[in-house]
């Protein structure tokens, strides 16, 4: 079990933003702002005699079940940050035959297909999956795991992946799986919600059969995890970008009450309910990449027999 604090959330955030300060991001008046709110933040009852919360450790299939009839709706934020620069990458590609892996509900396999690619979808969740069949009716949907992928070798020219490689405890078999699949000359197209987020909470929500608290499995990959598993797959890096979104700012309405009288929520809320409170740290806290988009490509000539 995941033990939540609301305290130990915001505390957590106050020291992040502290550290941007400590390397001189930030001047004196921004530290002792910090430090103020910690002074509430310590000061208020509902926070220091909150009994926290037992968080279980959901299933991704669980968790997408879950989420697969909300998912397009409202717009995740993250997809206004990775698809242009997945874009920039598949458009400089030919057209041919692309593997949209952990396809959810199908955002880049209509993109895809729009550009003139034969689209094979492949997901673990039989709920995205019906989504995707309906978005996109010239597609090919299958029922399948990104570790043994229900395809052929030297079947595709592109595998495009979004942020689904996060919730892989290993990124070596999906990205074995991903070079196997791919023709020479193929390229491998991914991105990922950056690990960097993932400290900060945004995890999806995965809740047990009572609506107990749990979260989808989740697994922070770095830069370097991606690159090491798809150079020992045989695959080669092209590009690498890591945009940023917009420090929070999108997520942060005004604070409705002071830090010191504020009030933790329920913790289905939680962590956007309480970044709400420290909109100022959060917006330091939170200046990290957003998500991580990596072009690999399969050399002309690779065997991997």
């Amino acid at each position: 079990m995941i033990y939540q604090h609301p305290l130990a959330y915001l505390l957590g955030i106050e020291g992040l933003a502290l550290l941007h300060a400590w390397s001189g991001e930030y001047d004196e008046e921004f530290t002792q702002r910090r430090l103020a709110e910690v002074r509430d933040l310590l000061a208020n009852p509902a926070l220091t005699g909150h009994e926290g919360v037992l968080v279980g450790r959901g299933d991704t299939l669980t968790g997408y079940r879950q989420w697969a009839a909300t998912y397009d709706e409202p717009r995740n934020s993250l997809f206004d940050i990775d698809e242009p620069a997945m874009h920039r990458l598949i458009e400089a590609l030919p057209v041919g035959d692309a593997l949209d892996a952990a396809c959810g509900t199908g955002r880049h396999a209509e993109y895809l297909a729009g550009q003139g690619f034969t689209v094979i979808g492949v997901d673990s969740s039989p709920e995205m999956l019906e989504r995707a069949r309906n978005r996109v009716p010239l597609g090919e949907f299958r029922l399948g795991d990104l570790r043994e992928l229900p395809l052929s070798d030297d079947s595709v020219d592109l595998v495009v992946s979004g942020l689904a490689l996060s919730h892989s405890p290993s990124l070596e078999p999906v990205l074995t799986e991903f070079a196997r699949v791919l023709r020479p000359g193929g390229h491998a197209v991914i991105s990922d919600a950056h690990c960097e987020i993932g400290f900060r909470g945004s995890i999806p929500h995965a809740l047990g059969p009572a609506g107990e608290p749990g979260l989808v499995a989740t697994y922070r990959h770095t830069v370097g995890d991606f690159v090491r598993a798809a150079l020992a797959a045989g695959l080669q890096i092209r590009a690498c970008e890591e945009p940023h979104g917009s420090g929070g700012d999108q997520l942060l309405p005004p604070p409705p009450v002071p830090p010191a009288e504020a009030s933790p929520g329920d913790w289905s809320g939680w962590p956007w309910s309480l970044i709400a409170l420290l909109p100022e740290a959060v917006r330091a806290a939170w200046a990290v990449p957003a998500v991580v988009v990596l072009d690999f490509e399969l050399p002309e000539g690779a065997s991997l027999a």
